[in-house]
């Protein structure tokens, strides 16, 4: 059987709650049709490249699927009447990726924050020389110039 990633986009203005009830009941259609779903993952909500009926923001989901062309269609045909599904991604791959999704483990590099050891390079303050090897230039303000235009 063929396999299938596909993506899809739902409103900002549900809730992770309701984003996982439209996973099952997707699921529940590819099932349904004579195919099965290997792995889901939500990647939470994310912000829009540009606005797709009036909304910045969407929440992303990813399954991978195997199931007959058919059942793929259906999935799509029930995303296109659900009001709070923005957008659909299905792509046909040779293998389905073992483990995290590129987006996860781009979170997960996300979620480690800021580097505390820089190693030998420094804090890189010491690039272009520095401000203090420069000799400060003169403050002009309103007084100065009108005394040099004096």
């Amino acid at each position: 059987m063929p396999l299938y990633e596909h993506v899809f986009l739902a409103r900002q203005d549900v809730t992770a709650q309701q984003v996982e009830e439209l996973t099952t009941r997707f699921k529940g259609v590819i099932e349904a049709n004579g195919g099965s779903v290997g792995k889901t993952e939500y990647w939470g909500v994310k912000s829009l490249t540009y606005r797709i009926n009036k909304n910045r923001k969407a929440h992303f989901t990813l399954l991978n699927i195997t199931a007959p062309a058919a059942a793929i269609q259906e999935l799509e045909r029930q995303q296109r009447i659900d009001e709070d599904v923005l957008r659909v991604l299905t792509l046909r791959v040779e293998e389905h990726e073992e483990g995290p999704s590129a987006m996860l483990q781009k979170r997960d590099r996300d979620d480690r924050g800021e580097r505390g050891d820089r190693g030998d390079r420094g804090d890189r303050g010491d690039r272009f020389g520095g401000r203090e090897d420069r000799p400060r230039r003169p403050r002009v303000t309103e007084e100065t110039q009108a005394e040099e235009e004096n």
